[in-house]
């Protein structure tokens, strides 16, 4: 298991984009997988700028926006699951970690 979550948060992102990238393509799932890179990159992008914020309020927004992104990229792999029954295990397994991920920005927040 990482500890780093700049890592684990850069991995979750390659995980998404690979999964995606099996994903076929239709009038259903091209909307969804535009919506799963968009909220799934953008976990650790609002995280690495929370390591660089300019104070502890400026901190908690950015962690803040990655534990919303985190809660909206499992959404979005929920209906790609449900949309793709050969892709349901996958799902699952980067749901989790998504999961995990969020649990951890809200204990972040909590203790801000």
């Amino acid at each position: 298991m990482l500890y780093d979550l700049e890592q684990r948060t850069a991995g979750l992102a390659i995980e998404i984009i690979n999964l995606c990238r099996v994903v076929p393509k239709n009038n259903i799932n091209s909307p969804l997988i535009d919506q799963l890179i968009r909220s799934g990159t953008s976990i650790g992008a609002n995280y690495t700028e929370a390591n660089g914020a300019s104070s502890k309020k400026d901190f908690r927004n950015k962690i803040y926006l990655a534990k919303k992104e985190a809660m909206e990229t499992k959404y979005w792999l929920k209906l790609i699951a449900n949309s793709n029954n050969s892709l349901k295990e996958r799902c699952l397994i980067i749901w989790k970690e998504t999961h995990e991920i969020t649990l951890i920005f809200s204990k972040i927040i909590s203790r801000c």
